[in-house]
């Protein structure tokens, strides 16, 4: 189904990045760091877990296509038994997105509309599935001005993961599989953060990254 959102007005007059990386990359780290620098940081993960909570904007539409089951008894949504599904059943996978995606996308761009009333000098989308997802990017006219993907080699998001969330391995290792590959998010970036070492390291890339951003708002 072709998108017809359109940008909001305010939102064609500043830098709009989009921010990606597989799970456990270091997306939230390179985030925060640029946050610090006065960049306005729209965390679509969050967005996602406020429509699919106890009377989020979502749930009306889950509960009509999954059931109750898949709600837990808050009516929020049970995410184990949803992931579940959705890594066994593309069909639901699909489903599932097509609810939610939009939703995520309107919410962005309403919190993001508000927040440049701050004059920030760029906004960062931050957006897990931002190749995957259809909203984004290949829109005319265009979502996002600058696609910054953050990347490190499989063996860590693994070693990150588990040292973070405390999932099995092979949990895991769906989670990376059900992603983009690594290959199909560095072909549509305009820069790339090799976060394969320090926190220290990422950090003066994030700043490096400030930089190049502030010369791309000037353009």
């Amino acid at each position: 189904m072709a998108n017809t959102q359109r940008t909001p007005e305010p939102l064609k007059h500043v830098l709009r990045v989009g921010l990606t990386g597989g799970i456990g990359c270091g997306k939230n780290a390179v985030a925060a760091h640029l946050e610090s620098m006065g960049a306005l940081v729209i965390d679509t993960d969050l967005i996602a877990h406020q429509i699919t909570g106890r009377d989020g904007l979502a749930m009306p539409a889950i509960k009509t296509s999954f059931g109750d089951e898949f709600l837990l008894p808050d009516g929020s949504l049970d995410r184990g038994k949803m992931r579940a599904l959705v890594f066994s059943d593309p069909k639901a996978k699909l489903a599932l997105e097509h609810i939610t995606h939009p939703l995520i996308h309107q919410k962005s761009q309403e919190i993001a509309s508000e927040g440049i009333k701050k004059q920030p000098p760029y906004v960062v989308f931050m957006v897990p599935l931002l190749i995957e997802s259809g909203q984004w990017i290949n829109q005319i006219p265009a979502k996002i001005d600058y696609v910054v993907v953050v990347d490190c080699s499989e063996e860590l998001q693994i070693s990150r993961v588990q040292a973070r969330n405390q999932l099995p391995v092979e949990t895991i290792q769906k989670i990376i599989a059900s992603q983009a590959t690594r290959h199909e998010r560095i072909s549509v970036a305009d820069y790339v953060i090799e976060n394969n070492g320090t926190l220290g390291e990422l950090e003066v890339e994030s700043k490096r990254l400030h930089q190049i951003l502030l010369r791309q708002k000037s353009h």
